[in-house]
């Protein structure tokens, strides 16, 4: 066993945990630590904004993780929910698409108490978070490490389902982050730089890696934290078999994600006391919203034939037809390869009575179900439309299996629990449907493969949403801020009562955003490390 000291230690290389680690470290006075479970971000695949669907496939770099089955939700087979486990976090596998969400969503968490979390106050670190291709504006920075750019569309579909979207009375969006243009339909910006991706562990943690007051180790699991006198002081990890403790003179900054740092604070004696006596865990402090209020972006699909072959297939002539691109990635970096498929979609409402929108769609070019791993389903020639609640009523639960720092947790999302959600998703796959019958799609439409014309009453189309639900990779809220019965952190992103440990990732939200998360995660990095620096 060895023991070193460190101002700060960082559990989780995630789109938190990088941002913390460059911020940290920026005074030289600081000795910072990055512990991160999986392995350096080393393989080329993570580089290429064309091969994210690898990841679905290699557990070396996701987690892998699979939710609860529940008999009626994709006939009882359990819901994939990769995460990423790498120098990046999620932010090294995911889509690459770059939102914020709604100025709501970020109002509603002052308004529920949090204060210093309004929109107006996130604003400042979005930006200053951002390089954007387009340049600086009142909504958009052009100095951040973080590169944000425009996609070369590839495929003629995207512009027809634009196109579509119009013709079904949904406005033009030029910038999806921009509260102005957020509803309507259009192209998605992305997190990608000179046809590479552009994660947080190449914008944050790559260019200041090599200070001398910045340490990192990957390859290791947390153990559990230390608590002396409800104070944390150090951190049990495991590295190669070996179990290594570190000492925080100042404090500890959970940056595990959603999943992992309810699963850190519970193994640590952190959590629901009758729960944590199961697996025989010593309590050092009852907080029982540990694991608690977890939220994801439920995910529907209608899926449509191609009468033509302009679009993506899995098949052997549609790998063959990609060839031209592989040379031209390799060349000089463009090409097919050089951009993320899921380049349209948009944010509209499920009906006339919701005064924001309240549901994202994400349009492929290819017939996509199952995380991508529905590879006979991509062979054929198709289009996807995917539609997912942006601001669910369900909540979840992660909890413990045992008391092994390597056993995944329990996921019970508990989708579609409420009247209002199951509505809202009916109604949106009733708009999707709406949109791929506009002129737009005329000379590309075929048989409509899923839900299928028998689909036509509400309890129908649900039954048929359930049988392929799946979600967006989106979790949050299983250590939320605020300071009712469920809150774990405070405005300061402090856990209630205790000291010298504070939670800064997507777990801490409130509620979820209106939108891709992994924009948001970076801002909430950006803004508690302003917190810890300002001695709040």
């Amino acid at each position: 066993m060895t023991t070193k000291n460190y101002d700060y230690i960082i559990l989780g290389a995630g789109s938190a945990g990088c941002v913390l680690a460059n911020r940290m470290s920026e005074d030289k006075q600081h000795k910072v630590c990055l512990l991160e479970a999986g392995p350096e971000d080393k393989t080329p695949m993570i580089k290429i904004p064309g091969a994210f669907a690898y990841f679905m496939f290699k557990t070396k770099y996701s987690w892998g993780f699979d939710a609860k089955p529940v008999s009626d939700i994709r006939k009882g087979q359990p819901v994939h929910s990769p995460r990423g486990r790498t120098l990046g976090g999620s932010s090294a596998v995911n889509g690459m698409v770059y939102i914020r969400g709604h100025q709501t969503d970020y109002d509603t968490w002052q308004d529920l108490g949090n204060k210093g979390w309004g929109f107006d106050n996130m604003l400042p670190y979005f930006k200053r978070a951002e390089t954007n291709q387009r340049g600086s504006d009142e909504f958009h920075g052009a100095d951040g490490p973080l590169y944000v750019s425009d996609p070369i569309n590839n495929y003629t579909l995207n512009t027809s389902f634009i196109q579509a979207g119009q013709e079904a009375g949904q406005p033009l969006s030029t910038d999806f982050n921009n509260t102005n243009t957020f509803e309507g339909v259009g192209f998605y910006q992305f997190t990608i730089k000179d046809g590479e991706r552009c994660g947080v562990s190449r914008a944050y943690l790559k260019p200041v890696k090599h200070r001398d007051n910045l340490t990192i180790h990957c390859d290791s699991q947390i153990k559990r934290i230390i608590f002396k006198d409800k104070r944390a002081v150090a951190v049990e990890y495991e590295q190669n078999g070996i179990i290594h403790t570190i000492q925080a003179n100042k404090e500890i900054l959970l940056s595990s994600g959603a999943f992992g740092s309810p699963q850190i604070l519970m193994l640590s004696g952190v959590g629901d006391q009758t729960e944590l006596a199961e697996h025989g865990i010593d309590v050092i402090h009852h907080l029982p919203g540990v694991g608690k209020n977890l939220q994801e972006h439920a995910d529907a699909c209608v899926l449509q034939a191609n009468k033509k072959t302009d679009g993506f297939t899995f098949s052997p002539l549609g790998l063959l037809k990609l060839v031209p691109d592989t040379f031209k990635y390799l060349h000089n970096k463009t090409g097919k390869h050089a951009n993320s498929i899921t380049h349209a979609g948009g944010f509209i409402k499920s009906s006339a009575e919701h005064t924001v929108p309240n549901l994202q769609i994400h349009f492929v070019p290819l017939l996509f179900d199952d995380c991508g791993r529905d590879l006979k389903l991509m062979s054929k020639h198709g289009y996807s439309c995917h539609v997912c609640l942006l601001r669910p009523e369900s909540r979840g639960t992660v909890s413990l299996r045992s008391s092994n720092h390597y056993d995944p947790l329990e996921i019970d999302y508990n989708f579609l629990a409420t009247a209002a959600d199951r509505k809202q998703l009916v109604d949106g796959i009733r708009q999707v449907r709406n949109i791929l019958a506009q002129p737009g799609f005329d000379s590309h439409r075929g048989e409509e493969l899923y839900p299928g014309k028998d689909a036509q009453s509400d309890d129908e189309i649900l039954q048929k949403c359930k049988d392929r639900l799946g979600l967006v990779f989106h979790p949050v809220g299983t250590c939320k801020m605020g300071y009712d019965s469920e809150a774990v952190v405070d405005d300061q992103l402090k856990v209630h009562g205790l000291s010298g440990i504070r939670v800064i990732d997507a777990s801490i939200m409130p509620t979820l955003v209106s939108g891709n998360t992994n924009a948001p995660t970076i801002a909430i990095a950006e803004k508690a490390a302003d917190l810890i620096l300002a001695g709040e």
